[in-house]
């Protein structure tokens, strides 16, 4: 009886435990409900209609509103409709907007080293990227470099190795460049100009029209999903690849640090796992994607050609002597590229050995 009796008053301290427990539980739940309302402007440098990108911005406000039930908004904008798209910076610095969704190396002319954010000429890929982002140093790096602009920035989204651009003639050698008028923004442009290129910068929403009237006899933009969503392909005939200036290009949310700061913890969390779900879910979509789009360009006419080597040798010795140049004129570039080069040449080791020894078998061996 002793047994029974001591049993019983065992499960019945079990019991209260728990409810205990669940009160406590059922406390800490309702009491998220005292959360504020926040509501946010997010401009972006994308127009609407290219789903794929501006959906890194549409994602990271969705699931935002999701994982706080609805008390943390944020509406996203297209290209124009409150700046221009390559004035998200300034207006996110300005708390014009509270965050903007773009990408760092259209503002290279403010800080040069904010080119690595994005990508660079024979630089990450999209995974090497990510490795950097956020077990290699670059996302304190670029929360270091966006510090000065009373910014803080999140990886969100990545389009995967981008295409070469579209030309309006064949380009072969070198010299076939020299004098081309060609839309590609950030060091690509820069190591563009040294090969004799006149390299301009424009929006997504411009593209079309400039190339298709002559104002540009190339023009590069992402890859086949969306440059056939732009009409990329009905202005110019040749398609090259690959995009070597845009190995693995990081698209961010770029955050007013004021606006930041007034954030309780809780939904500064939600906004940082919002942007890394948008980061691997815009990677993803494109790789999906893009086969399928590819194959309708060629077979709607499209000329697939890939660079020549004397082009690509070319580029990438230009790339790197114009990285030595600028770490030689500028401390903070010198800083992030000598960090950035250190962490590349370790995982081109790795990769080397895991995925480029896989890949050269496999994808010259598929079975029929």
């Amino acid at each position: 009886m002793k047994r029974r009796k001591l049993i019983n008053h065992i499960a019945t301290a079990a019991s209260v435990a728990t409810l205990a427990a669940c009160s406590q539980t059922t406390t800490e739940t309702t009491s998220t409900d005292s959360l504020p309302s926040v509501k946010w402007r997010m401009t972006t440098s994308w127009p609407r209609s290219l789903e794929t990108v501006f959906g890194g911005a549409q994602t990271v406000c969705d699931r935002v509103a999701a994982m706080t039930n609805g008390r943390f908004t944020i509406t996203p904008y297209q290209a124009g409709e409150i700046v221009g798209g390559l004035e998200v910076l300034d207006a996110v610095q300005q708390g014009t907007v509270q965050c903007g969704h773009t990408a760092s190396y259209y503002y290279v002319g403010k800080n040069s080293a904010l080119a690595f954010g994005t990508a660079v000429p024979f630089g990450l890929t999209a995974q090497q990227q990510n490795a950097w982002y956020y077990h290699g140093g670059g996302l304190e790096i670029m929360h270091k470099l966006y510090s000065d602009f009373n910014i803080i920035s999140f990886p969100a989204g990545n389009s995967g190795t981008q295409m070469g651009g579209w030309f309006k003639r064949e380009i072969n050698t070198v010299n076939d460049l020299n004098g081309l008028s060609m839309r590609i923004p950030g060091f690509g442009g820069e190591v563009m100009k040294k090969l004799g290129v006149n390299a301009q910068v424009l929006p997504g929403g411009e593209i079309y029209l400039a190339l298709e009237r002559g104002a540009l006899d190339a023009a590069e933009w992402v890859g086949p999903y969306d440059d056939q969503k732009l009409g990329l392909n009905n202005a110019a005939k040749y398609y090259y690849y690959p995009g070597w200036w845009e190995p693995g290009p990081t698209f961010e949310v770029q955050v007013n640090l004021d606006e930041w700061n007034k954030l309780p913890k809780e939904y500064q969390e939600t906004f940082k796992s919002a942007a890394y779900q948008a980061n691997i879910s815009m990677l993803a979509q494109y790789d999906a994607l893009n086969g399928a789009a590819l194959a309708e360009l060629i077979a709607g006419g499209t000329e697939l050609r890939p660079y020549s080597q004397e082009i690509l040798q070319a580029a990438q010795k230009a790339a790197f002597e114009f990285y030595e140049e600028k770490a030689n004129q500028d401390a903070t570039f010198k800083e992030v590229y000598e960090q950035w080069k250190k962490f590349r040449e370790q995982i081109y080791q790795w990769n080397a050995i895991n995925e480029l020894s896989f890949a050269q078998f496999a994808f010259n061996n598929s079975p029929s």
